[in-house]
């Protein structure tokens, strides 16, 4: 059986448990101790009733006209006899015995002081020279019944007591725990877009180094996505200017030669040129995803920009490769519409692009914030769907493409707090591929 993992759940376990073998300990100890006295009080008992009851029965026994005559003390009224007593002659002859006494539990005298025996505790006595003894008996039942009875009355205290104390443990570790549970929360609710520092007030000293080492981590983890992403921004920005003036010059050249080798070459570096603009402006906008804030305190409505990119396209591709549906009501979100826009135009033209040419991308915005695009292909294999969102990784086309566009899309899903699913076979269908995004919920 295992413990519990939590710090919290291992200190009101050990606590719990030290605290009840502390409280048993100490009550065996002292059921030991007055088992010890309570000895010592019974065995005095038994010493002063015999030699209470030693006198008089000898001056019972000097009236008695005939020797040697036992007699039995009759009780006034009935009741349990803890103290049985049995008075004897120096031939052992019983004189004397309470109404109770059975011969059998009196062992011959054998010299004064106490006796055991199985069933007996017992004193005994004599007087006139050793002619007259008394011999005075206690069942052990009785001392073992008084022991029961004093241990019951220690041990019920402890039901209650234990269990309240049990609970008070746990309420306070619970409490004093409370700053370590609100560092955790507020580190879980971290992430790549959050890399602030987590407040670590009032913790215990002893967690206070680890958060101190934790929000050090973060801050070092900050600087450094933030340089990459910055590297990545200022880098795709810096190559545009001159990936334009080589792509003019070249096109130029198209232009100007009649060397037809001449002509190929400068269009195959026309070419090369045209990708890395394009690899340029992924870029830009994978940065954009990862390091901007992707929502504002204001809302929105999505349609005019998702109409916005829709015209774009159809200029390019034309009205019939797109299938839209927009809703009649306003869809209002608190997402960028500058993000919504970039993620609205890589699910458009990854369909496009990787999608059938027989059959029109289909895009749907519904009122409640979903963002579906569909388009027809044969479906991809689960693991390798699992893969389509990681950067560089492209499906199985021969069509140009980054391999950027569908991770765009989740870092800006992500960012935002929405979600990002691809499925394939689409929904209800038997192949193609369906991009869905789900708008943040309103804050």
């Amino acid at each position: 059986m295992r413990g519990p993992r939590s710090l919290q759940g291992r200190l009101a376990l050990g606590l719990g448990i030290g605290l009840t073998l502390l409280w048993l300990g100490a009550a065996w100890a002292t059921a030991t101790i007055w088992r010890g006295e309570m000895d010592k009080v019974f065995d005095s008992t038994l010493e002063e009733t015999a030699q209470r009851l030693l006198p008089l029965a000898v001056l019972d026994i000097l009236d008695r006209e005939d020797e040697g005559v036992s007699e039995r003390i009759a009780t006034l009224r009935q009741h349990e006899e803890l103290f049985t007593y049995l008075v004897r002659d120096k031939q052992g002859r019983v004189l004397l015995r309470s109404h109770a006494a059975q011969d059998a539990d009196f062992p011959p005298f054998d010299g004064m002081g106490f006796r055991q025996t199985e069933t007996h505790r017992l004193y005994y006595d004599a007087a006139l020279q050793g002619t007259v003894t008394i011999a005075v008996a206690e069942p052990l039942s009785h001392r073992a019944k008084a022991a029961r009875d004093a241990l019951m009355g220690l041990a019920l205290p402890l039901i209650v007591v234990v269990p309240l104390s049990l609970i008070g443990i746990a309420a306070i570790v619970q409490l004093s725990l409370r700053p370590v549970r609100r560092f955790s929360d507020a580190l879980a609710r971290r992430g790549a877009r959050d890399l602030s520092v987590v407040d670590d007030a009032n913790l215990p000293t002893e967690i206070a180094p680890v958060a101190t080492a934790v929000n050090q981590l973060l801050d070092r983890l900050r600087r450094a996505l933030d340089s990459e992403r910055s590297f990545t921004a200022n880098a795709a920005h810096e190559l545009r200017t001159p990936v334009a003036a080589a792509l003019a010059q070249t096109q130029r050249l198209l232009v100007e030669t009649s060397d037809p080798k001449a002509g190929q070459r400068a269009a195959e570096l026309e070419a090369s040129l045209k990708r890395l603009t394009r690899l340029s402006e992924k870029l830009m906008q994978l940065a954009r995803a990862e390091g901007g804030r992707l929502r504002r305190d204001t809302m929105s409505d999505l349609r005019p920009v998702l109409r916005m990119v829709l015209s774009d396209f159809e200029q390019v591709a034309g009205v019939r490769r797109l299938d839209a549906e927009i809703a009649e009501d306003p869809v209002r979100s608190d997402i960028d519409p500058d993000a919504f826009a970039i993620l609205a135009r890589n699910l458009i033209e990854n369909a496009l692009r990787h999608g059938s040419t027989d059959a029109p991308v289909q895009v749907r915005l519904t009122a409640d914030g979903v963002f579906r695009v569909i388009n027809d292909g044969p479906p991809i294999a689960p693991e390798r769907l699992e893969r389509l969102t990681a950067r560089f990784e492209r499906g199985q086309t021969v069509s140009t493409g980054s391999g950027l566009g569908l991770s765009i899309a989740k870092a800006i899903a992500e960012g935002a707090q929405g979600s990002l699913t691809l499925r394939s076979p689409a929904s209800d269908r038997e192949d193609g591929f369906e991009a869905v995004f789900q708008a943040p919920p309103v804050r």
